[in-house]
């Protein structure tokens, strides 16, 4: 496995991915149907870690799967088509076993003294936000049994341990 290309100097920061709402993702009224949060949140952790210099590819080809257990979801305001929006991700918990993830997706008002960061390392979301939420993943290997990441990838679980800003994991 490649080494970590860039460890974030700020301690549990946000990454910030940015995008538009696209067509098929709104019903009828517009409005992004609320399921495609969900997937939005999966692009989020996808490209947090891949800012840290890791794949999900990489980890799978070792046998290594990281599958949804718990999931919880807030909606404040609605995304509609063709908006702006970013989705901030940051690791909160992590444990040899699972890792959880926070997620906000804030708009991104065309007209606004000050933009939120388009994509990067944050210490807080800019914008309103959306919707936040909340995504657990256990770790498991190709037979679907758990796995000790910190056993199996420890000079990945000593990157995560960095970013993460829970006690659990510094032990």
């Amino acid at each position: 496995m490649e080494r970590a290309l860039f460890i974030p100097s700020a301690h549990n920061p946000w990454y910030g991915h940015p995008f538009r709402a696209r067509y098929q993702e709104t019903d009828r009224m517009g409005v992004v149907f609320h399921g495609n949060y969900v997937t939005w949140f999966e692009v989020g952790r996808t490209e947090w870690i891949r800012a840290l210099g890791i794949s999900y590819k990489q980890l799978e080809e070792q046998g290594l799967l990281l599958p949804v257990v718990d999931l919880h979801v807030r909606y404040h305001h609605p995304a509609r088509y063709d908006d702006e929006v970013i989705v901030y991700t940051r690791l909160t918990r992590l444990t040899p076993i699972r890792m959880t993830f926070q997620s906000v997706v804030v708009g991104v008002p065309e007209e606004a003294e000050e933009q939120p960061c388009k994509v990067g390392w944050v210490n807080e979301p800019k914008g309103e936000w959306l919707v936040e939420g909340e995504t657990t993943l256990a770790w498991v290997g190709a037979d679907w049994r758990p796995k000790r990441f910190d056993r199996e990838h420890p000079e990945i679980w000593d990157l995560l341990k960095q970013v993460s800003s829970n006690e659990e994991s510094k032990k």
